[in-house]
């Protein structure tokens, strides 16, 4: 059976503010072997309708299915709640519009941010979720890039330290959570125990949360990781790559 191939979208597909340099050879290939195939992103910056629309913008058609952790969020919230405080970006805030309530809140879904954070935002979001809010987290990525600042911290510590102070654990979103994998699968139409590939730059959210599934991984080097791997990981990751054009010598031979 052909294996599906998950991919992550930033520093990988997308390098900075600007596509890929080979991406159109990568897609091509996708394409012309009909590999099943679907973009994940921990990113709650935007929705898959506007990453699409970042896509358009560089002349690039992209075919393949996209899901956000947002988009998993908006899901997620939709089934189980009626009234939600979001701290996310504003690009995504409308998203939410029809459960928004910061006055008593069932629950509490935070995303990026960037340098918001402030000691009266995490009080107001733990109190909400002292007083009985589940904590939702888009993600818990630890640090990202971005090409002229360097690595920035993530949401992931504001999380971490939140689940501390209330002796709570929040109901992870997105990668590396198993639902999120699953729900990328089931996008594709494939079974969620299905064999997949995952291609990302992300130790921790990518290749050690694909493969605590069972999945081969390949990790390539054009966003936030750099070598050395850190020992903890070397088992986390079977291939390694510099960029696209390595990804389809890999792919090529094992998909």
């Amino acid at each position: 059976m052909q294996k599906s191939l998950l991919i992550d979208l930033d520093g990988v597909l997308r390098i900075g503010s600007k596509p890929a340099e080979d991406i159109s050879q990568f897609l091509k290939f996708l394409d012309d072997n009909s590999i099943p195939a679907c973009i994940l992103s921990n990113s709650s910056l935007k929705y898959s309708k506007q990453i699409y629309e970042f896509f358009q913008s560089h002349s690039i058609k992209l075919t393949i299915p996209i899901i956000t952790s947002i988009d998993a969020a908006y899901i997620y919230i939709k089934d189980n709640y009626k009234r939600v405080a979001v701290f996310t970006s504003e690009n995504v805030i409308e998203l939410f519009s029809e459960f928004l309530d910061y006055e008593n809140p069932e629950a509490v879904l935070v995303g990026d941010i960037g340098d918001k954070w402030n000691y009266k935002l995490m009080q107001t979001i733990f109190e909400y979720v002292q007083n009985g809010a589940e904590l939702i987290a888009a993600h818990k990525n630890k640090f990202w890039e971005k090409s002229n600042l360097g690595i920035l911290l993530d949401a992931g510590p504001f999380i971490h330290g939140i689940e501390y102070a209330t002796d709570k654990n929040a109901t992870l979103i997105g990668k590396p959570s198993e639902l999120y994998f699953q729900s990328a699968l089931e996008k594709i139409n494939k079974p969620k125990t299905s064999d997949f590939i995952m291609l990302g730059d992300d130790l921790d959210s990518d290749m050690r949360g694909a493969k605590n599934l069972g999945a081969e991984t390949i990790l390539i080097l054009s966003g936030k990781t750099k070598l050395p791997i850190p020992d903890y990981y070397k088992n986390s990751v079977d291939y390694i790559t510099k960029n696209l054009t390595e990804v389809l010598e890999v792919l090529k031979n094992n998909i």
